[in-house]
């Protein structure tokens, strides 16, 4: 059985969501805290997904994404892109 859209999923990296193994354990290549948050939600939006923020306090800002299914996989295929393109530049 062939679903009509297939999810995108980063090379080498497997497919967690159908149970298919990564080839290497995925081990994260930076600190959570030095991913640029900005372009993550731009990314986020690109994709057509819609980004509320649900509240400040101080400095830190509280937000949620929220998006369609498709919405979801645009926006895993634009972060591997930008993934696999720091890795070659870099």
């Amino acid at each position: 059985m062939s679903s009509a859209t297939t999810a995108p999923h980063c090379a080498n990296h497997g497919d967690p969501v159908r149970g298919i193994p990564a080839e290497r354990p995925m081990q994260p290549e930076k600190n959570f805290a030095d991913v640029d948050v900005d372009r993550l939600l731009s990314i986020a939006r690109g994709a057509g997904m819609l980004v509320m923020l649900d509240a400040q306090i101080g400095r830190e800002r509280y937000q949620s994404v929220a998006g369609s299914v498709v919405s979801l996989q645009r926006f895993a295929a634009a972060l591997c892109q930008m993934l696999l393109a720091e890795r070659t530049a870099g």
